[in-house]
This record gives structure tokens, sequence and C-alpha cells, in this order.
């Protein structure tokens, strides 16, 4: 598996279990793999549905500040990692 940064944690609301996301680089697609690291977090998963100002996106780009429901919790400064085959 390989992977690329994509972006970084900005914020994350706990009692929604809700990480806010910059992308710096690369496009991003609901069902694409992520991964999220940082000091004491890292687990992967997939994107099941993203939002941008509160609205649903089926794609985001670089610039855009993403609202993504995440498994576990994120940290503000957590590196934002796509992951893809090969």
């Amino acid at each position: 598996m390989a992977e690329q940064k994509i972006g970084v944690v900005i914020h994350y609301w706990t009692h929604i279990h809700v990480a806010g996301i910059h992308l710096t680089d690369g496009e991003l697609r609901e069902g694409d793999t992520i991964r999220i690291k940082g000091h004491t977090s890292d687990f992967t998963q997939k994107i099941a549905s993203m939002q941008v100002d509160n609205q649903p996106v089926e794609t985001a780009r670089p610039g855009d500040d993403i609202g993504i429901r995440v498994a576990e919790y994120a940290r503000e400064h957590d590196e934002v990692f796509k992951v893809t085959e090969g």
C-alpha cells in the first residue's frame, strides 16, 4: 500500500466524532481510504461521506477544509494520508 500526504487535521469535534481536515495535496473522494497518523493517533479508514461548509460533497481538492466522521480520536496537527494500492 502506498501513501500520499494530502492534508492535516485542523480540528476534532469530540461529541460528534468528526475531524476537520485541511487538504494540501491531491484529490479526495468518497470511498477513498485514508490514514490519520500523529503522536498518539494511527488508524486507517474508508471515507463514507464528507462535507465542505456543512454541505455534502463527493470530491474535495487542495485548499478545501472538509469534515469527515472518523472511527477513532483524531488530534490537531495529525497528518492525513491517502492510501492507494500499488
